[in-house]
């Protein structure tokens, strides 16, 4: 019998959109379960850039979007497949306005992220997700703090005022020492005392520069890469809107036969 619904893009659509609930469950999976393993009480500055409550908000989202486009495409409800589309849409259109924002105030932009990575250097000894995710970025861009490594004496305890009692006074993270030639075991007390030191002296033991810099040369020198990511990114969303779009119109094809 002649339908106007092709199978072949109602059931790629179902798969595609099933493959990624899924993935939108194994990240809210994630979430639940770093935020479930944290020794500590959360620290309510610190919600928003608790990266285990982003990875429950971004699975969360993802899963309600690609639920509609999983179950209006099996059961070709123009509904749901509108929301899907609608949402996606959504999502895109934010993206891309928020690239091309961070694009033309790059200033502003840099500021905004800077007071986001201020709040992870204050409360990094109080959330462990942090702590990883700072620790991760330094040794990756190799740098140390947002602007250089004096940034640390926003922490309490690494704080270098002479009243300070911590231990760790005028310290700062391991992830910013320079490893030895040979190095098997880390020294955590490499950055004991370098925020006390010259840009010289400091440079012997740490990456001095800031995180914000060191970000701008390795975007500045892996734009083939970035490109490749952010093409990768905007692909499968502008794929969900064609395709939701395409079997909108043939299910309502298919009803005005009917009818």
């Amino acid at each position: 019998m002649f339908s106007f619904v092709n199978p072949w893009i109602r059931y790629f659509l179902f798969f595609f959109s099933f493959l990624f609930w899924v993935f939108s469950l194994l990240i809210v999976a994630i979430g639940v379960y770093a935020n479930v393993q944290k020794a500590t009480d959360a620290v309510r500055d610190t919600f928003l850039i608790d990266p285990a409550v982003i990875l429950i908000v971004v699975g969360v989202v993802m899963f309600f979007i690609t639920f509609c486009g999983c179950i209006g495409a099996l059961r070709e409800n123009i509904r749901l497949l509108k929301i899907f589309s609608f949402s996606l849409t959504l999502v895109f259109l934010t993206q891309m306005v928020i690239a091309i924002l961070g694009f033309f105030y790059s200033d502003q932009t840099r500021d905004t992220l800077g007071k986001f990575v201020k709040k992870a250097i204050v409360h990094y000894r109080d959330d462990l997700d942090l702590q990883n995710l700072m620790d991760y970025i330094q040794n990756e861009f190799k740098c140390c703090g947002w602007n250089n490594y004096t940034d640390w004496s926003w922490n309490l305890y690494f704080n270098c005022t002479p009243s300070n009692p911590s231990t760790e006074r005028c310290a700062v993270p391991f992830s910013c020492c320079t490893p030895l030639p040979g190095e098997t075991v880390i020294n955590t007390m490499c950055g004991f005392g370098v925020q006390t030191q010259n840009h010289m002296d400091a440079t012997k033991s740490i990456y001095p520069e800031g995180c914000a810099d060191r970000a701008v040369i390795w975007i500045e020198s892996h734009l083939l890469l970035v490109g490749v990511l952010t093409l990768g990114l905007a692909l499968p969303q502008i794929a969900g809107i064609v395709l939701s779009q395409i079997l909108i119109s043939e299910i309502q094809k298919e009803i005005g036969s009917v009818m």
